[in-house]
């Protein structure tokens, strides 16, 4: 089902928190940040709006290091009832599509939750000083990746933040699979 996060609430102090990675290591959020920024992206493995975009976000996030800014990608699901969105299929996930930023497994939701991430993809900006100043599309793709061309809403939003320490005002919302949430029993 698809569903849609609600607009970026500027200035909110982001979460750090430690998680394990598909390279085998535990890594804390706030440590990936570039000296101008942290984008913190909500994906999974089998969301057909993430599959039509994965190799625009692995585009976006190499093209923003030389911005100064760090890019963490996070999946929450619940692999349980999404066997897809497996810690193993997360190691082949990121391997076929060439992540070169830690791919981190929130198996307890407790980032999610903290982030209020609703779907996937959903994409959080960072200025320098971790507080939030993005909460938007990678671009206008949906459940199929658009035109070549298209303006790269998450790239020129963070390339501003990394100038001015300030995200744009006008933001359309990303749009994606629900978080495949853990039943609270």
């Amino acid at each position: 089902m698809a569903a849609i996060p609600p607009v970026c609430d500027f200035g909110w102090q982001a979460v750090d928190a430690v998680l394990p990675g598909v390279d085998g290591k535990r890594h804390s959020i706030f440590s990936h940040a570039g000296p101008n920024g942290l984008v913190v992206a909500f994906i999974c493995n089998h969301c057909p709006y993430v599959k039509a975009v994965i190799s625009r976000i692995v585009r976006d996030a190499n093209d923003l290091k030389a911005e100064g800014i760090g890019f963490v990608a996070i999946n929450a699901n619940d692999a349980d009832a999404y066997p897809d969105d497996s810690f193993d299929n997360m190691k082949l996930f990121a391997r076929t599509n060439g992540f070169t930023f830690p791919y981190l497994h929130d198996e307890r939701q407790t980032v999610a939750h903290a982030y209020g991430a609703v779907c996937t993809p959903d994409f959080f900006g960072l200025n320098s000083e971790l507080t939030l100043q993005y909460r938007g599309r990678l671009d206008a793709s949906r459940r199929d990746a658009g035109p070549p061309r298209l303006r790269r809403d998450l790239f020129e939003a963070m390339k501003q933040i990394a100038r001015t320490g300030d995200g744009p005002l006008d933001q359309i919302a990303s749009i994606g699979c629900s978080i495949k949430w853990k039943d609270a029993a």
